[in-house]
């Protein structure tokens, strides 16, 4: 007990320690590295109970992966930053970023970016050369066709991000069978069409801030009206998906389904909502709840079936 509070007190009395922890895990984009690793584990998982194959017996590459899978993601999330530094402080979601408060310059980000980019890749290449390849994929897809080339200048710039977002599951995937199937395009088609209608509800949260900052989101550039209806597009598109993972069994697909028809209720609700924004940030929280449930429930489903 005596060093724990000793630890305490050192922490209280540096207060700059935490803040420096706080600024780079910020710096790397903490909570999506979190939510993109339990794609990837749900990808890896998947894959081990199809080919009928134990995870105890392969734990090296399980570390390969998802350690690989986190630096190239937390990389990624880096450059994002070091590149978005312009215009980060117009936004009041990210002003507070550390490449817009000082706490990192420049120079020091774009080489923690870089090295864990490369170390990130090497880890991939050694859980398998399919799994590296797909790392690359999702580094190019996210730093260089979203960041620095959609994301400023076409209103589908939402669309060319969710390539990258939907990768993840499928490296865990490429690296336990790296000639992929019907269960790793699943997954990714899972994915695609889930981040549409979860950032648009985002982007409609915050319409002024990428409006003042020049991001052409749809709902800057189409208003609200014509979000809606695209969001309720990629709600029905996802009704079908779950039943390409059909070896999950009957009750997957029960919950999966149910998933969606909430959210598909949810979603006609906004064209009657008489506070947009409130219906959007409903919608942001279903999507977060539906995409942690779904996928949960693959690993536990894949147990059983």
């Amino acid at each position: 007990m005596s060093n724990g509070r000793a630890l305490t007190a050192s922490a209280e009395a540096d207060p700059e320690t935490t803040t420096f922890v706080k600024d780079f895990l910020a710096l790397i984009k903490i909570g999506i590295v979190n939510s993109n690793l339990v794609t990837t584990f749900t990808g890896l998982w998947l894959a081990f109970q199809f080919t009928n194959r134990h995870f105890l017996n392969e734990l090296d590459l399980m570390f390969y992966t998802l350690f690989g899978a986190a630096l190239i993601i937390a990389g990624s999330g880096a450059m994002n930053n070091f590149i978005d530094r312009d215009i980060d402080p117009i936004m009041s979601r990210t002003k507070s970023r550390p490449t817009v408060t000082g706490r990192f310059s420049p120079a020091p980000v774009l080489a923690i970016a870089l090295s864990f980019l490369v170390v990130g890749e090497i880890l991939l290449f050694m859980a398998s050369v399919s799994a590296g390849v797909w790392g690359l994929a999702g580094i190019i897809s996210y730093v260089v066709l979203y960041t620095m080339w959609s994301k400023r200048k076409h209103v589908s710039n939402t669309i060319v991000g969710s390539i990258s977002g939907a990768i993840p599951p499928v490296i865990g995937w490429a690296a336990v069978e790296p000639a992929l199937g019907w269960g790793a395009l699943a997954l990714f088609l899972i994915m695609f069409a889930w981040q549409p209608p979860h950032f648009y509800a985002l982007a409609m949260k915050r319409t002024e801030e990428y409006r003042a900052a020049g991001i052409p989101m749809l709902p800057v550039v189409k208003g609200f009206a014509r979000t809606k209806k695209s969001m309720l597009v990629w709600v029905l598109i996802l009704f079908p998906l779950p039943f390409l993972l059909m070896e999950l069994g009957t009750w997957f697909l029960i919950l999966a389904t149910a998933l969606n028809v909430g959210w598909l209720v949810l979603a006609i609700k906004g064209f009657k909502a008489e506070d947009d924004l409130k219906w959007a940030n409903g919608m942001f929280i279903y999507s977060l709840n539906y995409m942690t449930i779904l996928f949960v429930s693959m690993i536990i489903f894949s147990i059983f079936s």
